[in-house]
């Protein structure tokens, strides 16, 4: 019998995307055959007197690299070298796990320049154009 197609071009609700997930961790679970899958990591930025997390970076196992999912220094700290900090910390973390390297996605609004001038190359990039901002990956290999 073959399974039924179902068409949500808006909003799918949560257990959809959670279905979907499982399927896919599922399979992948199977193909990894060389290294066990590691926990997510973070560094978190906190403010300093509610010790609330303001910003910082979140990072995931990537098949033998690092994948830097989210990364953020709030306005107020920017200057103060803790977006190198972060960095630093993200590949002590990877360096530690036997990843071969950190890869990464920045948007052209937000720090290309500061990615490569912490040794980050370009391997690809999606352009922009009307309604679409251009996108950069990049990585470093250790």
């Amino acid at each position: 019998m073959r399974p039924l197609i179902e068409i949500i071009p808006t909003d799918p609700e949560p257990d959809v995307k959670a279905g979907i997930l499982a399927a896919l961790v599922s399979f992948n679970a199977e193909m990894r055959d060389f290294a066990p899958e590691e926990p997510d990591f973070a560094i978190a930025i906190r403010d300093p007197e509610t010790k609330e997390v303001t910003g910082g970076l979140y990072g995931v196992d990537g098949y033998g690299w690092a994948f830097v999912k989210f990364l953020i220094v709030p306005e107020q700290y920017r200057g103060m070298g803790l977006g190198t900090r972060l960095i630093e910390e993200a590949e002590a973390i990877a360096k530690a796990r036997g990843y071969i390297g950190i890869w990464l996605d920045t948007f052209e609004f937000q720090a290309r320049p500061f990615f490569e001038k912490l040794g980050y190359t370009l391997f690809g990039e999606l352009e922009g154009g009307s309604g679409a901002v251009p996108r950069y990956f990049l990585k470093k290999k250790f």
